[in-house]
């Protein structure tokens, strides 16, 4: 499909590779009250180092794990092994749901080696592939160089822009109830709704039930019965820039050229007094 997917198969054949890193970047909702370091102690694909999506972050700010300072992205890499010159695969245990954005975050520090695991670790354990469930082991400390690309994020002030002059689409990969105002937000103090003008695009809509990819024809008529015309700009946004990445990973894989993710996301743009916010569904 693309440099930036691989299959179960695909990597099993390519496991003990010198040239591959493998991280596990689980992440789970609170309500979920799943422990993602814990699970990935418990059991991994072999030589999976765990990365840490709320640790590898900006924690100078009260929203939840924003990106994080090229420094601190290549000192976190550095201490997991993950140097120049690697590929890297990165999974979660929920087929795909958190590892898009460890790959969009590899991407926009400047590492664009880097593809997402296709089903992720369900698919791997059904297929029967190994599972490591002893101690992981410690890295070896490589090089790692962070070079940050701007055009590949938003902030607050670039989508007021976008929803006022309209020069950008706004894709919300959040829930349908979610979107339309008609579920709370899970974070106390977040106001429900969604961005005015914005399309609601379930990141859900862009899998398959076992949890991989549709494939680019479908993914693009996805985002066109969403509303969303791929040959303009798009912002992908979401919760609080998670499932924001797996479009961003579908918009990517069918060619879009001009995306980029909203780092804060609803977190940020529903607790603001200053920002906009419509209820009900999608009128794009």
């Amino acid at each position: 499909m693309s440099p930036y997917v691989v299959s179960t198969q695909w990597l099993a054949e390519r496991l003990h590779a010198p040239d591959i890193a493998i991280i596990d970047a689980s992440w789970h909702l609170p309500a979920a009250k799943r422990d993602a370091r814990a699970e990935f102690l418990k059991e991994r694909i072999p030589g999976a180092q765990f990365f840490d999506i709320d640790d590898i972050s900006d924690s100078a700010t009260s929203l939840p794990h924003m990106l994080p300072s090229p420094e601190k992205f290549a000192s976190r890499m550095r201490r997991l092994g993950i140097g120049d010159g690697k590929k890297v695969i990165a999974y979660d245990t929920q087929g795909l749901f958190s590892a898009a954005r460890a790959w969009w975050m590899f991407r926009i520090f400047g590492h664009d080696d880097v593809a997402v695991l296709d089903g992720g670790f369900p698919k791997w354990k059904a297929e029967g592939h190994p599972i490591d469930e002893d101690p992981p082991g410690l890295p070896q400390e490589r090089h790692f160089s962070a070079r940050f690309q701007s055009m590949m994020v938003r902030d607050k002030n670039d989508v007021l822009a976008a929803v006022t002059n309209g020069k950008a689409q706004v894709a919300d990969a959040r829930s349908a109830g979610r979107f339309s105002g008609s579920e709370p937000e899970p974070r106390p103090g977040v106001r429900s709704g969604h961005m005015p003008g914005a399309a609601n695009v379930h990141y859900a809509t862009l899998l398959k039930p076992d949890g991989t990819l549709k494939s680019p024809d479908e993914i693009a008529q996805v985002f066109a019965a969403a509303g969303v015309d791929v040959k303009r700009p798009v912002i992908t946004s979401c919760g609080s820039g998670i499932t924001a990445a797996i479009l961003t990973l579908g918009l990517t894989l069918i060619g879009a050229k001009d995306h980029a993710l909203y780092d804060g996301s609803w977190s940020e743009w529903g607790a603001e007094t200053d920002t906009p916010v419509e209820t009900g569904a999608s009128t794009s």
